[in-house]
């Protein structure tokens, strides 16, 4: 069994494509996926952006500060389901804007205490964020922002990809994936994306 850890952001649209990813990689490779944050305002604080984006990164503290409560309180193994939850109400349920309500909705599916959604307005655990955040960072270095997904001692950004492939197509690209990454000396392959998150 392999164990494999992705940190994410609930936010992020691309994160969530590669949790789905690797939800298939599951079914056709020996892995275990884990589940751990990683903050897209985090990783924006103190930069200048274009005011739409920097409202939405004003937006994306909450979430993932719910899920980092979640999980100080009841257990790493409740992060998959909650981010699970939330994701699929911000993604292709296309509530990116009530998140409130994607919060309350998700607590509540899995019979979480729903105070729980006081802690998106607070900052009283934003040092277990941090920490989580620089964890991934520590990996891949600073120059990334989600998903990050190591295998073993392997660790990239990505991927990148859209749609989530399924099946066995699915674990080719995890078998790509690790051995890229794990080729010394390799850092980066990309090219421009001409579409964007199909949720299917």
């Amino acid at each position: 069994m392999t164990d494999v850890r992705m940190w994410f952001d609930p936010t992020c649209p691309w994160a969530w494509m590669t949790s789905r990813w690797l939800l298939e990689v599951e079914k056709v490779r020996d892995v275990t996926p884990r589940f751990s944050v990683m903050s897209l305002a985090v990783l924006n604080e103190g930069r200048e952006l274009p005011e739409d984006y920097r409202a939405m990164m004003d937006r994306a503290w909450a979430p993932v500060r719910v899920v980092t409560a979640a999980a100080r309180d009841h257990g790493e193994q409740i992060v998959p389901a909650l981010y699970t939850e939330m994701g699929t109400r911000i993604h292709p349920g296309g509530r990116k804007d009530d998140l409130p309500g994607v919060i309350a909705e998700s607590l509540a599916a899995l019979d979480l205490p729903a105070g729980l959604a006081r802690y998106a307005e607070s900052d009283e655990l934003d040092d277990l964020l941090r920490s989580s955040t620089a964890e991934a960072l520590d990996r891949v270095g600073d120059d990334v922002g989600t998903p990050v997904v190591q295998v073993g001692e392997v660790a990239f950004f990505g991927p990148v990809v859209s749609p989530a492939p399924k099946g066995e197509d699915a674990g080719r690209l995890f078998d790509g994936c690790v051995l890229v990454a794990g080729t010394p000396g390799f850092f980066e392959l990309k090219r421009s994306r001409d579409t964007g998150p199909v949720f299917d």
